[in-house]
């Protein structure tokens, strides 16, 4: 069990830089979280904490020191408190206002994608280029012409942007985002983006992660054949 009492990060003075690699997964222990609490478990030890999140309890535990959060010795973490600590941390406790360029058929998923909002964010226009598109409401939502940008991000205060539009128009689509202030993107789009430094781009490309997949899969394959080979002249 964990060995210090609870404790927060107080002032920016104790305040340390996190790690990359923590802060991503601070989402993951979050919604491991969530779901503990749902399931009505008041605290946890951080190995089911690190089995909910599938990482190992030494690595969570190095993870939550850099938030000055510790489990109490024979008790755990409690769950809606540490909950709380790390959404305080990754900046969900505010709602934080979205939009969405591109409505084709995954910019339709995405808008309609009810995590946003129970998870902090709150998608305030759907944006796109073609005018048959500017017709649609999806999600309760109007699809709004795309020159329409910059007074949507003057009027909903919009720091964070999503590109679902096809590659050709990425570029263009994050150079206006970030002339208008946007200065976080998500990007949907098959194709690496240049933006200015202070700009941060999360990109998600399923096709490569499927062909991760593959890989790993054409992996086991190979291991299988090798044993049967092995097996078929013992």
């Amino acid at each position: 069990m964990e060995t210090r009492a609870l404790t927060a990060r107080t002032s920016p003075e104790s305040a340390r830089d996190i790690p990359e690699a923590t802060v991503a997964r601070l989402p993951v222990y979050l919604r491991a979280l969530t779901t503990l609490s749902e399931q009505g478990t008041g605290t946890c030890s951080s190995e089911d904490l690190a089995a909910a999140a599938g990482v190992n309890s030494a690595k969570l535990r190095k993870d939550l020191s850099y938030l000055g959060s510790y489990g109490t010795r024979g008790v755990g973490y409690d769950v809606d408190y540490l909950r709380y600590q790390i959404a305080r941390e990754i900046g969900v406790t505010q709602d934080w206002p979205v939009v969405i360029v591109g409505i084709g058929n995954l910019g339709h998923a995405l808008a309609n994608f009810s995590g946003f909002r129970s998870r902090g964010f709150r998608v305030v226009a759907l944006l796109d280029a073609d005018p048959q598109r500017h017709r649609e409401v999806v999600a309760g939502i109007d699809v709004r012409p795309f020159d329409d940008l910059e007074q949507i991000v003057h009027d909903h205060g919009v720091a964070i942007g999503v590109i679902a539009t096809p590659a050709l128009a990425a570029q263009d689509v994050a150079d206006r985002m970030v002339g208008c202030g946007i200065s976080s993107i998500l990007n949907f789009a098959p194709v690496v983006l240049s933006v200015p430094e202070g700009v941060d781009v999360r990109k998600v490309d399923l096709s490569i992660e499927l062909q991760i997949l593959a890989y790993h899969e054409q992996r086991k394959a190979h291991g299988e054949a090798v044993v049967e080979a092995g097996e078929a002249t013992a």
